[in-house]
């Protein structure tokens, strides 16, 4: 079966995560995919797989007699979808021998050339789209189906492997798909996600990320008595906003340039609260974003009186080129494998996190591979089988080249 027949069957499942539950899984749909993949790897030899009560789907696949010593190689990827755009009821469109122009996709949505270049470069490819209502789900599950082709074309063809651990994890796109994953259980030496975006694709720096949130109390009386006394809480919101550099946000940055991002602001004259999420890759601009924002603290503290704002940072994830820089190997053989499927890799900087980072935090080094997808989390995301056929010769490229080590 090729992988992206594997895509459609997983892809009518809802698995949509929730990012207002805080249990694992956030959602109980995730182990409807969960429990089919269980089966379908027993399948494919590996007799061990099965589902935690967390939703963690874990298998292994033997090595090869004679290749037991060769390095202990992992594959994740992950079973939600997510929240930003309708899971449910997807309803994927093949458009065979795509002509390379624009795809009208109905309701509204039209993929264009003007807003994806790289559609001309699909043209003669099997393109899979949505029908413009929901997501396609190729994030993750088209990483879920690249990988289980890739297993079943080891056997099928009987190439030499050493032993394989398998991981499908929940609530990846919340940011906890990494946190319960036993890691012992899973036992592997190093690991791929496979949740990235062109095939040729490789990632092994991401972010470093943390949150930030202003609190600030005013003084309320009334406007016709408040010259002097009154202390705005919004209007000081307001003022935060303003002190930062307005270009480094998200709208004015790109690869490897750090942002600021407001994601909330609210409040009246007594109380306002307003929240960012700070981004950098590199760690001392990263540490130097976090003291600007201390300074603004204590700057407006300063002019309107002691507690009238509190900082709190939270940190939320580091990048993983600190722990993967020891383990290069990981990335060269990729690279390698890659070029020997006649594509030139891509390296990409992540611009958010990886389920790779934390995992690489946690002691599993863990960069990053493309899928083929584009367009994530919305109704334009879409794929090619050709590009998902690829992945898997990547993968499989992958496994072999460590079977002689």
């Amino acid at each position: 079966m090729r992988a992206y027949e594997r895509l459609l069957n997983y892809v009518v499942i809802h698995t949509t995560s929730d990012e207002d539950v805080e249990t694992t899984p956030s959602t109980g749909r995730q182990f409807d995919l969960a429990n089919l993949l269980v089966n379908e790897l027993k399948e494919l030899g590996a007799e061990d797989a099965a589902v935690d009560e967390h939703c963690y789907v874990t298998a292994h696949i033997p090595a090869s007699e004679g290749y037991e010593k060769a390095p202990k190689i992992g594959f994740i990827a992950h079973l939600d979808t997510a929240p930003d755009c309708s899971g449910e009821n997807v309803n994927p469109v093949i458009h065979e021998n795509y002509d390379g122009e624009d795809v009208d996709l109905g309701n509204g949505r039209n993929l264009t050339t003007a807003l994806f270049p790289h559609l001309k470069n699909l043209k003669g490819r099997t393109l899979i789209t949505t029908d413009g209502t929901t997501l396609l789900g190729a994030d993750d599950k088209a990483g879920i189906a690249e990988i289980m082709t890739m297993i079943e074309t080891i056997t099928n063809e009987n190439i030499k492997h050493g032993p394989i651990s398998i991981a499908f994890t929940p609530d990846e796109e919340i940011g906890h798909g990494a946190d319960l994953l036993d890691l012992e259980k899973f036992g592997a030496d190093f690991a791929y996600t496979v949740d990235g975006g062109p095939e040729n694709e490789i990632e092994y720096e991401n972010f470093n990320a943390a949150g930030a949130v202003f609190e600030i109390k005013g003084i309320s009386v009334h406007p016709g008595d408040a010259k002097n006394r009154m202390v705005n809480a919004a209007l000081v919101a307001c003022e935060i906003a303003s002190m930062l550099p307005p270009a480094e946000t998200p709208a004015h940055t790109e690869e490897r340039e750090g942002f600021y991002h407001l994601t909330d602001i609210q409040g009246d004259v007594e109380t306002a609260e307003i929240k960012y999420i700070v981004r950098d890759h590199d760690a001392n601009l990263f540490k130097a974003k976090q003291e600007t924002l201390r300074r603004i603290e204590k700057t407006v503290n300063e002019k309107y009186g002691a507690g009238t704002v509190t900082l709190t940072i939270t940190e939320q994830y580091l990048n993983m080129i600190e722990k993967i820089r020891p383990h290069m190997h990981i990335v060269e053989t990729a690279k390698e494998c890659i070029l020997g499927q006649g594509m030139e890799p891509l390296d990409v900087p992540v611009r958010g996190g990886t389920d790779g980072a934390r995992l690489s935090f946690r002691g599993l080094p863990c960069p990053n591979l493309g899928t083929g997808g584009y367009a994530f989390h919305g109704p334009l995301e879409h794929i090619t089988a050709e590009g998902m056929d690829a992945v898997v010769s990547v993968l499989t490229s992958i496994v072999s080249a460590y079977a002689g080590r």
